[in-house]
């Protein structure tokens, strides 16, 4: 039943992924495969893209494909789904993580991709804080120790930045990316989607909107700190200011590459805490879901929170906690507002 459009409620009946004794042949999953449960039909509290069942809307919508195999395999075919604007010099833009992060997304998954996509590159920008990628001597360690030497990986604000104008946005103007960004014809923003200390959960969204932006300059508008970064992080502007700044800049992303942008979220070892806290990143508590992949930002993301907010209540009590505490859903709706996403969705289950 490939590429066949099911609702999440077809999907529970099928198969509950618990354990390999669980999984009926339609999701056996390959031997390099992690296990996965299946999420219940939940629509999470705010909606910014409403997950719609097959035949029951006639307008149109944005297709997010989801696998709950987490594979080499099931990446590449997803991926395949969504590629159709990529082309040229690709950017990839990964989240690296500080030294020895546990939970970033397996070097294994990332190099199998990647060597299916001709000239692409991962991409980077330092850090706001100072840590294990706060310059870029120190930034090509860690890159060396997490293991992604395997290609090409350009930290894009190595030799400056460059102004991206937000067009319409909640309160910036431009914002300071990565110099190099312009210097790619597309981009693939692959994510670990998981929560986030102050944006409640990091998906596609955060990815580019903080992942892209300069280690100074970009990220300080972003963050909404001046030139003297106040050192506890609990004083920076946070909740609905920080949400909105993140939606403006992830604008400036997109409008740059239009079409040329696509998206894929990995749902495996969410902890609370994004991989920017290291080893100190707090130990999931919520099983892994699967792979999402969309040419949409908000409904990616709106999926993603969906299949978290439908996970059973013992394992999603933590992450929620934090989206909901941060109020992390305002980049949801702050999406919607700017029209960066379809405000319906399909959730198309991929064997």
């Amino acid at each position: 039943m490939s590429n066949q459009e099911v609702s999440r409620r077809t999907v529970l009946k099928t198969a509950t992924l618990v354990g390999a004794s669980a999984i009926t042949p339609m999701f056996a999953i390959p031997a390099k495969a992690e296990e996965t449960i299946m999420a219940e039909k939940v629509q999470t509290p705010v909606i910014g893209s409403e997950r719609i069942e097959p035949k029951t809307y006639k307008g149109s919508y944005a297709k997010v494909y989801f696998s709950p195999v987490i594979s080499e395999e099931a990446l590449i075919k997803l991926y395949n789904l969504v590629n159709e604007g990529i082309y040229g010099k690709v950017a990839i833009k990964l989240h690296t993580g500080e030294k020895h992060g546990p939970n970033i997304i397996p070097r294994p998954l990332v190099k199998a991709l990647q060597s299916t996509i001709p000239d692409s590159v991962i991409v980077e920008t330092n850090t706001l804080y100072e840590g294990d990628r706060y310059t870029t001597k120190d930034h090509r360690d860690t890159l060396k120790v997490n293991g992604w030497d395997f290609c090409p990986v350009d930290i894009m604000d190595e030799h400056g930045f460059v102004n991206l104008p937000v067009n319409n946005g909640f309160h910036l103007k431009e914002v300071a990316m990565g110099k190099s960004i312009v210097d790619y014809d597309s981009m693939l923003v692959l994510t670990h989607f998981k929560g986030h200390a102050m944006g409640g959960f990091g998906g596609s969204m955060k990815n580019i909107a903080i992942g892209c932006a300069s280690g100074q300059e970009g990220k300080r508008q972003v963050h909404g700190v001046g030139e003297k970064v106040p050192e506890d992080w609990n004083k920076w502007p946070a909740k609905e200011v920080f949400m909105e700044n993140m939606a403006d800049s992830a604008k400036a992303v997109i409008d740059h590459f239009s079409k040329r942008i696509t998206y894929i979220n990995i749902l495996r070892n969410m902890s609370v805490d994004c991989d920017c806290a290291g080893t100190a990143a707090a130990k999931p508590t919520i099983r892994n879901i699967g792979i999402l992949a969309s040419t949409d930002l908000l409904a990616i993301d709106q999926a993603s929170c969906d299949l978290v907010y439908g996970s059973p209540a013992h394992d999603k009590h933590d992450l929620v906690e934090r989206i909901e505490s941060r109020h992390g859903l305002r980049q949801l709706s702050a999406m919607a507002e700017k029209d960066m996403g379809n405000p319906h969705y399909r959730l198309i289950v991929v064997d």
